[in-house]
């Protein structure tokens, strides 16, 4: 499966400071870069640097004044997929270390406070059957609202409200995945069908590789139902969108605009 990606976004510093990007397709075995380009401004300072668990790469910039950024990619994904509700739990002691951050509570997703709810609601079920209830169980009770959420939002405030956007479907199936002793990271990406068109956020969980005994394998999980595994291009992971982010800035700046656009290989479609 070939992805073709389209992005645009600018900003303005109005004084010289630093920005930390991440927005490039991730270069990783189930994801293969057949061709990129990325545009920038001028800046006074440029550099890539590793990103989460050295999935992706992180842009530094340092400039003052306008800032545009564009980008185009062709990726070529060859991912392993499984039935999600076929997948048995792995036992918090089988796990390897790159897993058991993935279990603890973060910025945005305190998964202790869930735990109750959990039990109570999710308890007669194992592995990756309870990860699929939780998936529908979100997609059921929360309604997709552009503008409902903010940076501040977390994962007990979308349980709260019952509505957000896919930041927010991500960071609650993170924090339930969590609070069941499941590792569940947070993943920006790229995929075709998101509607309205943007980056786009998942979460990804670690269970049982039933070719591999003994093994784990991580598992994109879509709660808004938008994004196909086979489809979806990573760019980066991490414990929760404040590792992710596609644009930090560590000065006073203003978002000025974006634009991504998505097409699959049998035909263009927008994210």
């Amino acid at each position: 499966m070939t992805i073709s990606i389209r992005s645009r976004f600018a900003f303005a510093l109005p004084s010289t400071g630093d920005v930390l990007l991440q927005f490039e397709a991730a270069a990783i075995p189930e994801q293969r870069i057949i061709s990129s380009n990325t545009t920038m401004s001028d800046a006074e300072h440029r550099a890539s640097v590793p990103a989460q668990d050295d999935i992706g790469e992180r842009i530094w910039v340092r400039a003052e004044g306008d800032f545009e950024v564009e980008y185009e990619a062709e990726v070529e994904i060859d991912r392993q997929l499984a039935e999600l509700a076929t997948l048995d739990l792995l036992l918090p002691h089988d796990m390897p270390g790159e897993a058991v951050q993935y279990l603890f509570d973060s910025r945005y997703c305190p998964a202790a406070r869930f735990q109750s709810f959990v039990d109570a609601e999710f308890g007669k079920l194992e592995g990756g059957a309870k990860v699929a209830a939780m998936r529908d169980w979100i997609a059921r009770k929360l309604a997709y609202t552009p503008g409902s959420s903010g940076s501040e939002t977390d994962a007990l405030d979308t349980f709260v409200e019952r509505k957000g956007i896919c930041r927010d479907y991500a960071h609650l199936l993170v924090s339930l995945a969590r609070a069941a002793a499941i590792p569940a990271r947070f993943v920006a990406c790229y995929a075709p069908g998101v509607d309205p068109p943007d980056f786009h956020a998942v979460a990804e969980v670690f269970l049982c590789d039933p070719k591999t005994p003994g093994g784990g394998t991580w598992q994109i999980v879509d709660a808004t139902g938008m994004a196909d595994p086979a489809q979806t291009v990573k760019i980066g992971i991490g414990r929760d969108a404040a590792d992710v982010s596609f644009m930090t800035s560590f000065a006073q700046s203003e978002f000025k605009s974006s634009s991504v656009s998505v097409g699959a290989n049998d035909g263009p479609t927008q994210s």
